[in-house]
Order: structure tokens, then sequence, then C-alpha cells
């Protein structure tokens, strides 16, 4: 019998910045004050805008909402080493990515209220829409990559997803096609270490997500997800390598999530809270601003500074959401397919009709009641 080692794999794990906001200078990334600056204030603001919404939410201002506390870095840091001819895959917590790619909090806002419209990409910005359904967006991403190749562009596409979409079919097809087709696709898993209830020992017997990349030709890394200038690191070196013709990278961003997984869910119920406290000192936001403090390049003045100014930017993104003129019903059928087939056209008409009728008895009964009330003024 003959037996030989055909081959050999590692996992590498990278991690810059402590939980105590130490450095190691030598593999930080070459950024200026400025661009770091910026980064913080991207921090702060979705972070702003995540607060403000779980209240929104708990008020009955807005729909059922996922929540992207403690997952910070792995979308400041990754969105700041794209190009702007990139193309973003989200999921359904990526909502600084969107704002750091120039999507508006209005628009964010408006969309968690139920509100379509606010997934209406600004013209420029290669972002789509919110992916509700896990891991469905991955072979697209895949799909866009090869579409570069055939076009022979340099640009890159990079899909964000969570450690829960790595126990769907469509994350493995999705990568299989990236190994197979070198596609120029950067896969960022967040593993927030939990898939609502279900914790990431009882998805998978893998010791980290990073090496499923292995049994499908792409490289894989693990990172410390809390930490910006590793997520920073990492991407840069992922894009940098499919512009390169190098094929994909899977990112694992170690991370862990603060909140509840939606607003519909009760996390105390199923999760340690000594595991939740311990993680809290482990704060992305904290360890950067700590970082930044040490280096002199923020101080508290302009930390509040930062702050009051996003608090002031979410306040008036959720008045202008509030006040946007509602959708009516029939708004379904206009952006479903490009051209509409003859039975939609007449669900459309249907509907307009109804609407109408319906829209017509409101005003009717709202002025009855008026007229009611005017009434009853007069005889008083």
């Amino acid at each position: 019998m003959m037996e030989k080692v055909i081959a050999e794999f590692d996992v590498n794990y990278i991690q810059i910045l402590d939980e105590h906001g130490n450095c190691d200078e030598k593999n930080k990334p070459k950024l200026s004050d400025d661009v770091l600056k910026e980064m913080y204030r991207f921090l702060i603001l979705t972070k702003t805008f995540d607060d403000k919404a779980i209240k929104l939410q708990r008020q009955g201002r807005l729909g059922t909402y996922a929540s992207m506390r403690g997952q910070e870095a792995c979308q400041i840091g990754s969105v700041f080493a794209l190009s702007k001819n990139d193309w973003i895959f989200p999921a359904f917590r990526e909502n600084g990515v969107y704002m750091a790619k120039g999507v508006s909090a209005e628009m964010l806002y408006r969309y968690w209220m139920g509100d379509e419209r606010g997934m209406k990409i600004p013209s420029g910005i290669n972002i789509l829409p919110v992916s509700i359904t896990v891991g469905a967006h991955l072979p697209h991403a895949v799909g866009t990559g090869m579409a570069f190749n055939y076009l022979n562009q340099k640009n890159v596409s990079v899909v964000y997803f969570g450690d829960g979409a790595t126990s769907e079919g469509d994350f493995h097809t999705a990568l299989n096609f990236a190994g197979v087709f070198k596609a120029p696709c950067v896969f960022i898993c967040q593993n927030n270490q939990w898939a609502i209830s279900t914790p990431v020992r009882e998805q998978t017997a893998s010791q980290t997500i990073a090496q499923k990349a292995i049994a499908y030709g792409i490289h894989g890394v693990q990172v410390d997800g809390n930490d910006v200038f590793a997520v920073y690191n990492a991407t840069k070196d992922a894009v940098d390598r499919a512009r390169q013709g190098k094929g994909s990278t899977l990112i694992e961003c170690f991370t862990y999530r603060l909140a509840d997984h939606t607003t519909s869910d009760e996390a105390k119920r199923y999760r340690d809270e000594n595991e939740l406290k311990e993680w809290f000192t482990k704060d992305p936001i904290t360890r950067f601003e700590n970082y930044l403090v040490n280096m002199k390049i923020i101080n508290p003045v302009l930390i509040g500074k930062v702050k009051a100014e996003c608090e002031q930017e979410i306040e008036i993104a959720v008045k202008k959401a509030e006040s946007a003129k509602p959708q009516t019903p029939v708004e379904m059928f206009d952006y479903l397919y490009e051209n509409l087939t003859d039975e939609l056209k007449e669900q459309r008409d249907k509907s307009a009709s109804e609407n109408k009728i319906i829209t017509k008895t409101i005003s009717g009964e709202n002025s009855a009641k008026n007229a009611g009330v005017v009434g009853e003024l007069e005889e008083a």
C-alpha cells in the first residue's frame, strides 16, 4: 500500500487592533488621518442609525428590524477597501455599508418602514437591494464576477452574509462556481455566532468557516471582525487578488451579535448573559476610538461633535422618511417586470379600480364624521 500527502492546508487568523486599542503598527493599513476620521464617523453613524431604528420599531413606527450592533467594523472596515466600480450584494444587516456607499439613512428608514421605494438605489452606486432570503444572493454575486471576467473588466463583486447562510445550499453552489471559474468575488461572512437561536457549533463541525474555502479551491482567512484594521486589510488583499486574476476569497469576520436576531426575537431565552457581557468588552467602536485618542487623531471635543452631528443627521432622516407620500397598493405591479404580462395588467387595472372605490369610501366616511362633529359643535 502506498500513502502520500496530496496537499496540506492552514487557515490564518488576523488581528491588528486588540480589544484594548493596542495596535500592531507594523501591519496597520496605510491610511491617512482624514480617512481614519471618516471611518470613525461612519462607525458612529452606523451605531446611531441602529439605535434609532430599534427605538422606532418599539414605538410602532418601523417594521421588524435586524440590528447590526457589534458588527460595525465588519461593514465599515470592508467597504472602505472597495472601489466605486465594484458591485456589492448585501444581506439584511448592512445598513452601514449602504450609508458608506452613499445611500441615505432616509431611504433606508423608508425601506424598514415598509416603503419599497427606499431600495431605489441612486444612480452611480453599485449596490443591490436588501436580500432577506438567507444565502440566495450569493450565486448572483458570483455570476456578476464571472461577467466581469468575460468582459475583461477588473471590477470585483463583494457579497455579505451571516454564518447561518453557510448552512444553505446556495453558499456551497456559489463557492463551487467561484472556484471553478476563478470569479473575482469576495465573500464576507459576518460570523456573529448565532443563526437566530442556533449557535455555530450546531451548524457545522468545522473549526472555522474560513476553512470551507479550501474544499472549493479558493482562498480563505479568518479575521477579528471587531478589528476595523484587520477587516480592511483582509478585504483589500482579497480585492487585489481578485483584480490580479487570482480568484475568490472567503473572509470570515469572527464577531458577535450584541442585539437580538431581529426585533421579533428575544435572545436572552437562549443566550448566556455572561457571554454577552464578555463580548461587550470587545466592542469594535470603543477599541477604535481608544486607538484614535491614544494616537491624538481625535479628542473628546471631536468625539462629541461627531456624535452630535450623526444624531442630528439621523433625526432629520427619520423626519423625512416619515413625511414621504405613502405608496398605493397598485405600485406593487409597476416594478415586478420590465414589461407586464396581460394577466398582471388585468390584475393591476382591477386593483386600481378597487383602490379608488376604497379611497372614495374612506373619504366619504371622513366627511360624514367631520360633518357630524361640526353639527355637534353648532348645537353646543
